[in-house]
Formats: structure tokens, C-alpha cells, sequence
């Protein structure tokens, strides 16, 4: 599996962020390497060592169909990614597509040095998981229509294919209540709801 896609339809961020917390420190503990990105700054602080995805992987501001990061065969950062296990890339669903699009061709630059196989393999055979509600906000596209910003998401870009959706569907904070506490079914009332808004059942 070279790319994942989580998914947390009534999961609140704090528990989504216990269980990075968990896979990052089961890989470190085995002395692998896990990088933590997010699409904005604020989400980023969230994760343990976080970074921004343009700050780590040295995005172009100024993107486009042919961008690549700026990371040169042989830099520390290239030998970093090398050594890499898994990438957790949270709020992905927030970013242009071209933006993972240039990761996947750079990877697969710096991976097929070591590997030939690896440039026909999406971001070079790492393991990517990306992380986000397909209900949130979709990429900005500044004075674009409907159609540029939905063209924008990552659903239409070639790696889609190569994606596997993980849904996450049990709120962990529940589980720690009796069904007959009144927070519970607070709790439980506030999930509905959410989910309703969610799904378009409600105005």
C-alpha cells in the first residue's frame, strides 16, 4: 500500500491526534523515521514534531502541472526522505492537488537512484497517509468557479487511484461513558448532528 487516506466523519480532532501520537511513537520507538506535515500551520502544532507540508517538502508557492519540490538527489533532505517509513500529511483534503503531485514526481526522482522500480511507483513506494474529512473545506482557488475548485482536489488527480480509504467511524470519547450518562447521550446527540450537517440531512 504506497497511499493511504483516513478519513474521521465524527472522530474530534484531539482523538484523531492520540492516534498519530500512537503510530508515530510505535515506528520512532523502532527506530524509524515518521514525518508529521500538515496542510496549514496551526494543524501542524498539533502534530509531534509537525511541519508545514511546503515547509518540509519544499513546495513552490507558484505551482503547476510540472512543479517538482526543491530538493536536490543527494541533499540532506533527499537522504532524509530515503531513510523515511511513513509520511502523515494531516488536513490533506485542504491542499491542491498539484501540490502532492509534485511530491510524487520528486519522490520518485530520489527514490529510482536506489531503485529503478520505484519512478513507476507513487511517491517513490513511500508510505503516505493522508489525513481529513472529504467534508471540510476543498482547496482555495482564488476567484475560482465550482468546477476549478473541485478540479483542485486531490479526487481528481491521477494518484486517486492509487489511494486506500480507511474510515475511521467509532468516537473513542464514547466508549469511555455508560450508556446511561447524561453526557453520553449529550455526546451522542452533538455526533448525530454533525454527521447530519455532514450529510446534507439538515439545513
Amino acid at each position: 500500500m504506497n497511499l493511504s487516506f483516513s478519513s474521521y466523519p465524527d472522530m474530534e480532532e484531539l482523538e484523531k491526534h492520540f492516534l498519530w501520537n500512537t503510530i508515530v511513537s510505535y515506528l520512532r520507538a523502532q527506530k524509524k523515521i515518521v514525518l508529521t506535515v500538515a496542510s496549514s500551520g496551526v494543524a501542524s502544532l498539533l502534530l509531534p514534531n509537525g511541519r508545514t507540508t511546503h515547509s518540509r517538502f519544499r513546495i513552490p508557492i507558484d505551482i503547476d502541472e510540472l512543479s517538482m519540490c526543491d530538493i536536490k538527489r543527494g541533499s540532506k533532505l533527499a537522504e532524509l526522505l530515503v531513510e523515511t517509513t511513513l509520511v502523515i500529511w494531516d488536513e490533506a483534503l485542504m491542499t491542491n492537488k498539484q501540490c502532492f503531485e509534485a511530491l510524487d514526481r520528486s519522490l520518485r526522482d530520489i527514490m529510482s537512484q536506489l531503485n529503478i522500480e520505484a519512478g513507476d511507483r507513487p511517491f517513490g513506494g513511500k508510505v503516505v497517509v493522508l489525513s481529513g474529512d472529504p467534508k471540510q473545506i476543498l482547496p482555495v482557488i482564488e476567484n475560482g468557479s465550482k468546477s476549478q475548485i473541485i478540479g483542485a482536489s486531490i479526487v481528481r488527480s491521477y494518484l486517486w487511484n492509487h489511494v486506500t480509504k480507511i474510515h475511521l467511524t467509532e468516537n473513542m470519547r464514547l466508549r469511555k461513558l455508560h450508556p446511561n450518562d447524561p453526557q453520553y447521550i449529550d455526546l451522542q446527540n452533538f455526533n448525530n448532528w454533525i454527521l447530519s450537517v455532514g450529510n446534507g440531512a439538515i439545513s
